[in-house]
């Protein structure tokens, strides 16, 4: 799994971006400042993939975050920028970085410009599996036993937050939060029941027996040992 160090001081961006993220298969540490976004790199780099940092911070600004970045670790990194802000976007490039995305941005573009950095840099995990089941992250696609399932957006979601979560018990409560859409409404619990059925029928080789999505009475769904 992709890991992303976010470097970003509005709480309300790091919020939905974190959620978004993780939605879609990463994992997410944010830190809201220059100082301990550079106390983690000089620490901690070896465990991130990706920098994802904003220009302008509470205590200082991207740009020095981004110089300690190329100067000590092999980290790319995309810059959150300004609408408009040209220096900024001139300024990170001359730094070394990999990117840059103006704000307010749409979050689907930003998900493939990393998987794009990731490819570049050799670092991408696009193909997630277990057992006979594979999801290719950067197509959007799912296959068993070599043959494509075609899923709706919500059960491709849901097989793959659970596939991001092997082995964990998943409640009821924490699937319906992961599984808020991108429009902001809720999917209720009965909606979750239907789509872990449909989801079910397409991926098991027998629905009323299910191998790959367990439920744990009481508790909820896992998928894996």
């Amino acid at each position: 799994m992709t890991h992303i160090l976010l470097v970003e001081d509005d709480k309300s961006i790091v919020t939905n971006l974190t959620e978004f993220l993780q939605k879609e298969g990463f994992a997410i540490t944010a830190v809201d400042g220059q100082a301990k976004a550079l106390d983690l790199l000089e620490t901690s780099s070896s465990e991130f993939d990706l920098l994802l940092l904003d220009v302008s911070l509470a205590d200082g600004n991207g740009f020095s975050v981004c110089r300690a970045a190329k100067a000590t670790t092999s980290l790319p990194v995309i810059f959150l920028t300004a609408s408009g802000d040209e220096y900024s976007v001139v300024t990170g490039l001359d730094l070394g970085a990999d990117d840059y995305i103006a704000k307010p941005f749409r979050p689907r573009e930003l998900v493939s410009r990393i998987h794009n950095i990731m490819r570049r840099y050799g670092k991408a995990n696009t193909l997630l599996e277990h057992k006979d089941l594979a999801v290719d992250v950067i197509r959007g696609t799912v296959s068993k036993n070599g043959q494509e399932i075609i899923l709706s957006a919500l059960e491709y979601r849901l097989l793959l937050y659970f596939i991001n979560n092997k082995g964990i018990v998943l409640s009821r409560s924490r699937l319906l939060e992961a599984l808020w859409d991108i429009a902001g409404e809720f999917v209720n619990d009965n909606t979750l029941t239907v789509y872990i059925k449909r989801l079910r029928e397409k991926i098991e080789d027998d629905p009323q027996n299910p191998l790959l999505i367990t439920t744990i009475r009481g508790m909820g769904y896992k998928m894996g040992d």
